[in-house]
């Protein structure tokens, strides 16, 4: 048995739609573990982009079990609609391909009111989400009052959850100005969806389980990064759940045993989408350069990814918290045109060196980042799918990335396209 965890160890967008898809050609089933519909994989096959959110990567490869795990927060009405996108696209999705755990919470309409109105509400202190309503849909299920998939086929249910939810909800829209919550037109509406979702809704660890005992291959894809964790990240900008690979049993209903390697995604420079601290951001010609040679639009919200150079602090520090067995190193061919790269390999704080992320807000944005130079290289990268098809700063470039994080490099990614990736080490073949 091999299982495989997938995570950025950035701030997101490290490329884990390509990396997914294409570890999911040696996998059995693909299980998205955590976060929401703000998760946008973009992959691209041949002439064809495929942009998903909520949906698992391994959709798009066919004859793979696609699995949403209960740690997800779930809007049903996106589903369906990204559900339709895809088919209407050519690819398969069936209640044989995709399952839905049965015990995952929903965002509701209500979630993304509140998201929308509170960080409106927040002037100055908007620590940048989405909207989406992944926030609120987290507070209720801890809270112990979200409505889950399983509650859709049983109107008692979704009566007693309303009570709970209207009790919490009516004095926290009126604070914010939001319209009375309409208890009775919620239920019409999700009853009126629950035919479609339920055909995917399963006690998907009892799937999983099986497969686990009959020592098949799991790939468990997680969403953002892990400093947008929400205890190991830049708290308070970060996301509602734990993003670290800890997360990927708990959200898939799994026991940590059936986890045998992990993979930590990071580009081969740093972006970040939204309000928070960045030390190595480059508000200049570089981070421009960055910004449109990788084109870093945010999949999802549309919005510009502020970029700099590689923070081997960061990145270090996220395979420690998350045990990260090997890296995969993403866009290695935007650097291309650059006659130097910076690389950052420790901080200054109050006049002194420190080789690691501090937890407070304010330390946060004060570290000045240590900058080591190393000279570019004037041949392309661009879809090399062998190190010996790499210009030799490149593979230098590399080298020094896993001396300063301390993992190996697993897999370099050279272009968008599917196939261009340089094996180093097969995180399958570990098990």
């Amino acid at each position: 048995m091999a299982g495989v965890v997938v995570v950025g160890a950035q701030w997101g967008d490290e490329g884990k739609g390509k990396i997914v898809d294409w570890l999911s050609s040696r996998a059995d089933t693909v299980v998205r573990f955590q976060g929401g519909h703000n998760a946008g994989h973009t992959l691209v096959i041949g002439n064809s982009t495929y942009k998903l959110a909520l949906l698992p990567s391994g959709l798009v490869r066919g004859g793979k079990l696609s699995v949403i795990g209960n740690g997800v927060v779930v809007d049903p009405w996106h589903m369906i609609e990204e559900i339709a996108g895809i088919q209407a696209q050519g690819v398969e999705v069936t209640p044989e391909t995709l399952l839905l755990a049965d015990n995952a919470s929903l965002i509701l309409p209500w979630h993304k009111d509140i998201d929308a109105a509170r960080e409106a509400a927040a002037g100055e202190a908007q620590i940048g989400t989405t909207r989406r309503g992944i926030g609120p849909a987290y507070e209720d299920r801890v809270g112990r009052r979200a409505i889950r998939v399983a509650d859709l086929a049983d109107p008692a249910a979704i009566d007693l959850k309303l009570d709970r939810l209207l009790a919490h909800h009516r004095p926290l829209r009126e604070g914010l100005n939001l319209p009375e919550p309409d208890g009775a037109k919620l239920k019409a509406d999700l009853l009126e969806i629950a035919p479609t979702i339920l055909a995917y809704a399963q006690p998907v660890w009892k799937t999983l389980d099986e497969k686990v005992r009959n020592d098949e291959r799991i790939l468990f894809e997680g969403a953002q990064g892990v400093m947008l964790d929400v205890d190991h990240g830049t708290y308070p900008f970060v996301t509602s759940s734990n993003v670290v690979a800890g997360n990927a049993a708990a959200g898939a209903g799994v026991g940590p045993g059936a986890i045998t390697y992990v993979l930590g995604l990071a580009k081969a420079y740093t972006t970040r989408v939204g309000a928070g601290p960045f030390p190595t951001e480059q508000l200049n010609e570089i981070g421009e350069r960055l910004g449109t040679i990788g084109r870093e639009i945010g999949v999802n919200t549309g919005r510009s990814r502020r970029c700099g150079w590689f923070d081997a602090v960061m990145v270090r520090q996220a395979c420690a918290t998350s045990g990260v067995n090997g890296l995969a190193i993403t866009k290695l061919d935007v650097l291309d045109s650059f006659d130097e790269i910076k690389i950052c390999t420790a901080y200054k704080l109050s006049g002194e060196v420190i080789d690691y992320y501090p937890a407070g807000l304010t330390d946060q944005t004060r570290v000045e980042p240590i900058y080591e130079t190393m000279p570019g290289w004037s041949g392309s990268t661009k879809g090399a799918r062998s190190w010996n098809d790499l210009p030799a700063e490149a593979v230098k470039y590399v080298r020094r990335l896993e001396e300063l994080v301390g993992k190996p490099a697993a897999l370099v990614s050279t272009s968008p396209q599917r196939e261009d990736v340089i094996l180093m080490r097969d995180p399958f073949a570990r098990a």
